[in-house]
């Protein structure tokens, strides 16, 4: 999957506070693009090849009061500290802490049970919640390669902003962990979207039967992705990022 493309860090005031503004250049862009990022609470600008970076600081200024708009409704934080819940599979689970503990992380119900120092807590539960992530999709993506006559190279499990997953010309599969706290019938969707890729590259009536025969939703996983998303992207997040 490409990289996102390097960008310039900048903040504009919205309602007396000062918000992050990253400033991005694209090569297809055709037109200025102003969005919010869910997963940092910030704003990014995407600019067509050529435009200066002040048109983007202009357009975010034009547009302080779309974006004060859009922060407040932005679903809230959620941390990952000792007490407090993350989903696993749409499966609320509530984290505990055993600092005496030397197990690192383990599942017990619908409990996360973490041990060691309490600052360390996130991390692992994160690191923790990826390798569950790529324990759920790979054997998915493996048997719905098995059920079309393909195969897929690798596959990546990243912390993707606009893609809950993708394929690449190489057979290469990536996955945002954060699926893993979405339903199974959500995650079997987008695994079964992207490995319908290997078979057709774009988004064809041949792709959509191919996709329709994995035995998944379609509709039914992006009206879930589109309605609750953003809550996902914002798990981990310590504090919003204005203020």
């Amino acid at each position: 999957m490409p990289g996102r493309p390097a960008g310039s860090r900048h903040h504009v005031v919205v309602d007396g506070r000062q918000v992050p503004l990253t400033v991005r250049h694209h090569a297809r862009a055709r037109r200025l693009i102003l969005r919010i990022d869910p997963k940092t609470g910030g704003i990014a600008v995407t600019l067509p090849k050529g435009v200066p970076a002040k048109a983007g600081l202009a357009l975010a200024e034009e547009k302080s009061a779309w974006i004060a708009g859009a922060l407040g409704k932005l679903a809230q934080p959620t941390p990952i500290v000792a007490g407090g819940r993350v989903p696993v599979l749409d499966r609320d689970h509530v984290i505990c802490h055993d600092p005496a503990g030397r197990f690192g992380v383990r599942r017990e119900g619908n409990a996360i049970w973490v041990s060691g120092r309490e600052e360390h807590i996130a991390r692992r539960v994160l690191d923790w919640l990826r390798r569950e992530a790529k324990r759920e999709i790979v054997p998915r993506a493996e048997t719905m390669c098995g059920r079309l006559g393909a195969a897929f190279n690798r596959v990546s499990i990243r912390d993707t902003r606009s893609r809950w997953g993708s394929c690449a010309p190489n057979g290469n599969l990536s996955f945002s962990w954060r699926l893993v706290m979405a339903p199974v019938d959500v995650l079997d969707y987008v695994v079964a979207h992207e490995v319908s890729h290997l078979r057709h590259m774009d988004h064809s009536p041949a792709f959509w039967e191919t996709v329709n025969s994995l035995g998944v939703d379609p509709e039914a996983g992006r009206k879930w992705l589109n309605a609750n998303g953003e809550r996902l992207m914002r798990v981990g997040i310590e504090t919003a990022s204005f203020g």
